[in-house]
């Protein structure tokens, strides 16, 4: 016998690990989408005309941001379509996929700024350290501001979070810029110019990586991080009746939804509908955890073959 309980009240997970993000991202990501384009335009033509490497750099790492934020926007889109009897779960999981590819995708497209920021140090060239300041300061206010669109959902949803993280990054990326440009301005160490660009390659390594391995772990369907198993465990094991848990199986569905399945034991019997109703409410609301399905197993001697940890 099973019980299966999923809440989508957006109120009711109020204090949950993790929540559902407002639904007028769409604006967010398209105004989002818009200034970083036009600032990649500038820092790329002033970057040429400056002989700034890191300009160019910093342009490159934009683009590939305004990529992640139109692959994070369509991921958005697609969490909110229902299910179908083909894709039963809708496809929530899509925004697992999107935060995995914009992770992977930055750290190769840092790659070849990095290999290119090498070469220049080891042949410096000339640059325009003026114009290099003043754009990179119209950078820290295009970045402050697309990270202020997604200040508000960074908690609840990786998509959200990848794209906050980003632009606060880029923002700290070009006052190191501008700081640069001063120094180059007074004291003509053009290989500061390169450097400068090895230290913004460093930076979103260094930012990129959790999303990276976050990311990857939901889509390998692990534990959401957020989550404690073994608190979940013992959660489950101190209900009224419960004898034993086994096949307990906690994975996200998306960057926000999480679902669980596990099998409790009750030697009395049958618990009834209100346990299996308050189990999950409390499931959600302890843990974030909004798709519950509970399989009530009578005796202590059924031989479910399920039962062994290392059997999924």
């Amino acid at each position: 016998m099973s019980a299966h309980q999923h809440d989508h009240s957006d109120h009711a997970r109020a204090g949950s690990a993790h929540v559902h993000a407002p639904a007028d991202f769409g604006r967010a990501f398209a105004l989002g989408i818009a200034l970083n384009l036009g600032f990649v335009a500038i820092e790329f033509i002033y970057g040429l005309i400056a002989n700034s490497m890191a300009l160019l750099a910093d342009a490159g790492h934009n683009l590939s941001d305004v990529l992640a934020l139109v692959i994070a926007w369509i991921a958005s889109v697609l969490t909110k379509r229902p299910p179908s009897e083909r894709y039963t779960y809708g496809l929530g999981g899509s925004s697992i996929v999107a935060a995995l590819f914009n992770a992977v995708f930055l750290l190769l497209a840092v790659g070849a700024i990095a290999w290119e920021a090498i070469l220049r140090l080891f042949h410096p060239e000339p640059v325009a350290s003026g114009t290099v300041m003043i754009v990179a300061a119209i950078g820290i206010l295009v970045n402050g501001l697309t990270a202020w669109l997604f200040a508000s959902g960074r908690k609840g949803d990786l998509n959200i979070r990848g794209a906050f993280v980003h632009m606060v990054a880029d923002a700290a990326v070009s006052a190191g810029v501008v700081a640069a440009g001063a120094v180059i301005l007074f004291t003509g160490w053009l290989w500061l110019d390169p450097l400068t660009s090895l230290v913004v390659v460093g930076l979103i390594v260094w930012g990129t990586w959790s999303l990276l391995r976050e990311s990857f772990a939901m889509s390998v369907a692990a534990v959401p991080a957020a989550i404690d198993p073994q608190a979940v465990r013992r959660y489950l094991e101190s209900c009224a009746g419960v004898a034993t848990v086994h096949d307990l199986h906690i994975w996200p569905m998306s960057t926000t939804d999480n679902a669980l399945t596990a099998h409790l034991v009750f030697p009395d019997g049958h618990p009834g509908d209100e346990f299996l109703m308050r189990c999950s409410s409390e499931l959600r609301r302890r843990f974030g955890i909004g798709h519950t399905t509970l399989q009530i197993e009578i005796s202590e001697a059924t031989a479910c073959h399920l039962a062994p940890d290392h059997v999924v």
